[in-house]
């Protein structure tokens, strides 16, 4: 365990040094002076707390919606949400849904005791991961009852190595272990788990709220018209380059592009690629007249998730990297979907590539192929859209299984 302690020392401090030169550490510093005094003042003695732990906003939208049961079936509660990563707690830092949010702590002793003395949770809850040892052992100590939800277990991950024992007993620390696959439970019931639940993955739960709360938008609605719509999400530039291919080839569809980072430099490019024309949506005023242009760029935040009520097809980005983003909300529409190569450690896109609701590329004349009769047939498209519909609702309900054996007890 000293190993670990310096371990987190040593990652602290590198921290603190690449603060000067990268404004992500700097957030993560700035977000942490004067935590505990601010967490003090704040929390009340008499709060009867459930604290939430994400590591950034992809867990927080995967733990959002038993947040929000929470906050529904048990008033009687006060909601701590925290976040390890500036990029969650920067988004989610006025969250209404949590009446306390804020950073987690450093793992280590002297302020995970100090964390817990002044939040003193009755629950703690952690999102899919962050096994952090020394939190975990604080907690088990203090006979708090703690979970981890939306779990998955992989059989090359540390807990099933014959070093992991530490990660082995960090998982003592868990009342139950709610596991997203029976794959997961049979993993840790052969290291001796039994406390384990299958439960699902809380983000069909989240996809089917959002796809249920869309709101139209008129300017989308304008950029539209009566044509029909392709949408790609979380682009980055590999990406790019194959959609330039597809939107020059099909002058007669409209093509909604969101990129995953705001980048200037590639948000030109794209644009200029365009021969039907593209606009930008930060660029658009009530009076904007679209024309004919064929693209319309979403470099803002807060409107992908209703923009695909718009398309009849969708490109999820990520593929040519470390991996796809979130399909989970063109799926939950309804929409087929492509991606590229590197999607096989997401359970979801490999369950969608195999109902063939999904298609993987690695080129645009695969993408081409894809796309081509989706576009001409309207019979086979129907088919497609209802197998990645009904795949979002058949793995709903993992939130009804978490809340219900939290508050069982």
């Amino acid at each position: 365990m000293w190993l670990y302690n310096i371990g987190i020392c040593i990652y602290v401090r590198c921290i603190a040094l690449a603060a000067r030169w990268y404004p992500k550490a700097r957030l993560w510093c700035e977000g942490r002076r004067g935590l505990f005094e601010r967490m003090a003042a704040a929390v009340s003695a008499g709060d009867r707390i459930v604290w939430i732990h994400s590591a950034s906003l992809g867990e927080f939208e995967q733990g959002r919606p038993v947040i929000e049961r929470i906050r529904e079936q048990h008033p009687e509660y006060k909601i701590l949400l925290t976040f390890f990563s500036p990029s969650g707690y920067e988004i989610r830092k006025n969250y209404e849904g949590a009446d306390y949010v804020f950073y987690l702590p450093a793992d280590m002793p002297s302020q995970v005791r100090r964390f817990l003395d002044i939040v003193r949770p009755e629950i703690a809850i952690f999102v899919k991961y962050e096994y952090w040892l020394n939190m975990l052992a604080e907690l088990r100590r203090r006979n708090i009852r703690t979970y981890i939800i939306s779990a998955i277990f992989r059989r090359n991950s540390v807990f099933f190595r014959f070093y992991g024992g530490l990660w082995r007993r960090a998982l003592r620390s868990f009342e139950t272990i709610f596991v997203q696959n029976p794959e997961s439970a049979e993993l840790l019931a052969g290291i001796g788990f039994g406390n384990v639940k299958v439960a699902g993955d809380t983000r069909f739960d989240r996809v089917a709220k959002i796809a249920g709360q869309a709101r139209r938008i008129d300017l989308i609605d304008r950029f539209c018209g009566q044509n029909r719509v392709f949408i790609a999400g979380s682009t980055w530039a590999p990406d790019e380059e194959l959609l330039l291919h597809l939107i020059n080839d099909n002058p007669s569809v409209k093509f909604i592009v969101a990129p995953h980072e705001m980048n200037e430099e590639r948000i030109a490019h794209l644009c200029a690629g365009v021969k039907g024309g593209a606009i930008r949506y930060t660029k658009c005023t009530p009076l904007t007249s679209f024309g004919s242009k064929q693209m319309l760029v979403l470099d803002t935040v807060g409107v992908l998730a209703s923009a695909y009520g718009y398309a009849s097809w969708a490109y999820i980005g990520g593929g040519f990297g470390v991996g796809i983003h979130n399909t989970l909300e063109a799926a939950a529409f309804g929409l087929p979907i492509a991606f590229g190569p590197n999607y096989g450690k997401f359970r979801e896109a490999r369950e969608l590539v195999a109902l063939e609701a999904a298609a993987s590329v690695s080129d645009y004349e695969g993408l081409s192929r894809w796309f081509a009769p989706l576009r001409d047939n309207e019979e086979y498209l129907r088919k497609v859209s209802r197998k990645a519909r009904e795949y979002t609702v058949r793995n709903q309900g993992a939130t009804d299984i978490i809340v219900e054996n939290i508050f069982q007890k």
